[in-house]
């Protein structure tokens, strides 16, 4: 399986590739997307992460698939995680 190196958080996308080139502050796009406003603010600020349920909004209303921002999403908290798990045993298959 091959990584992506330093993904950028989905949030960043969501502003710099959506947001300012359309000029929509985090506020109107929940609006838009019947969610707390707070909900998109700490997306685009990169302090919370996609859910499923906005996954599945963001792409409705941007024309994108729920996998995009999920797939996004799992890419960056792969790489922000330290987890050593060499000391794991792989089952051997019999």
């Amino acid at each position: 399986m091959q990584s992506i190196k330093n993904p950028c958080h989905p949030g960043e996308i969501l502003k710099y590739e959506f947001l300012i080139p359309l000029d929509m502050s985090a506020c109107q796009l929940a609006k838009r997307l019947n969610v707390p406003r707070t909900r998109i603010e700490r997306l685009a600020r990169e302090t919370t992460g996609v859910t499923v349920d906005t996954a599945l909004r963001l792409a409705r209303f941007f024309g994108t698939s729920p996998e995009f921002w999920l797939n996004m999403q799992r890419n960056y908290d792969l790489a922000q995680t330290d987890i050593d798990v060499s000391s794991i045993e792989p089952l051997k298959a019999a």
